[in-house]
């Protein structure tokens, strides 16, 4: 089939969502394109569990077998869950993704599905900019075999189950000498990932050009514990507690796999990066204004109440 190539991956538990795939790919195919459309959750890799053997799908394999170079770009239907899952499907094969909110907060979305066509069109005449994310690539090793990976837009975290109770988490990054962390948990962080899980736990806003990685204590046992900034240049490797017959990873909030004490993880800056469209210049300032209330004016109370 001939024509410019363009995929729609989507959130197929919304029915809002449903119908846009409906309407976007009639459109689509009235400008003479072949559509190719996938559910998200092709994205979402599982959790492994205690007892049975891990299996995984490689980096490389995660992308839907039709989406592949020829592909213009994508039309990503759904809230940040559902971008997280299609970064995971795109990057591998440098697909652009147009991401249309169909969710809440929506902070990695570009438009509403109010405004899917207008947006679409706009693309479509090439009216658009693209913005580049870094990504991590998380390997779980056990001795020198990869047992488990994952392509991250977001964060790693790595936590004791039930997730409650101190750990001793070591980690190494790059050169520098081994750290004893003791703390509920971990989180490794892209600056994409500096707003989600990383900032609830006390971690600061990076904006998403700077090329840097963070790793954040979840509940430190420690007053001089605290989250740190690091190039992304360099690799970390995390030492699970030898205290725990287990501890667990979880990558995007969609994945992940029990480690057991001898095993290992790295994670490093990926070769693959996401790759946003922008219908207008990017405002990472106003984004966290609009969503997150950053940046807000004081308020002060009128004078004309009276307080008790």
């Amino acid at each position: 089939m001939g024509g410019r190539k363009v995929g729609i991956i989507y959130n197929d538990t919304k029915p809002s969502a449903l119908r846009a795939v409906k309407d976007l790919s009639e459109l689509l195919a009235e400008q003479g394109c072949q559509v190719v459309t996938t559910p998200g959750w092709n994205g979402i890799l599982g959790f492994s569990h205690r007892q049975g053997p891990i299996c995984y799908t490689p980096i490389a394999q995660v992308t839907p077998r039709e989406f592949d170079e020829q592909m213009e770009f994508a039309i990503v239907l759904g809230g940040d869950g559902t971008v997280l899952t299609a970064a995971r499907q795109l990057a591998p094969v440098g697909i652009p993704q147009l991401n249309i909110n169909t969710g809440h907060m929506g902070f990695l979305t570009e438009t509403y599905l109010g405004k899917a066509r207008t947006a679409v069109e706009q693309v479509l005449r090439g009216e658009f900019l693209e913005e580049v994310r870094s990504m991590l690539e998380v390997r779980v090793l056990r001795q020198e075999q990869v047992i488990w990976e994952a392509l991250v837009l977001n964060e790693a975290v790595v936590h004791k189950e039930p997730f409650t109770g101190m750990c001793h988490f070591e980690i190494v990054i790059g050169r520098h000498s081994l750290v004893d962390i003791a703390a509920d948990g971990l989180i490794v962080a892209t600056p994409t990932g500096s707003t989600a899980y990383a900032l609830s736990a006390g971690g600061p806003v990076i904006t998403p050009e700077v090329q840097v990685f963070q790793v954040i204590p979840i509940c430190p046992h420690s007053l001089g514990a605290r989250g740190l900034v690091y190039s992304d240049q360099e690799a970390l490797v995390l030492y699970p507690p030898s205290n725990h017959e287990y501890v667990i990873l979880s990558t995007d909030g969609s994945s992940g796999c029990y480690i057991h004490p001898t095993d290992r993880v790295h994670i490093a800056r990926s070769r693959y990066q996401t790759r946003l469209i922008r219908l207008n210049p990017p405002e990472f300032f106003e984004m966290l204004r609009e969503k997150l209330g950053w940046g807000m004016p004081h308020i002060a109370k009128p004078e004309s109440v009276e307080l008790p």
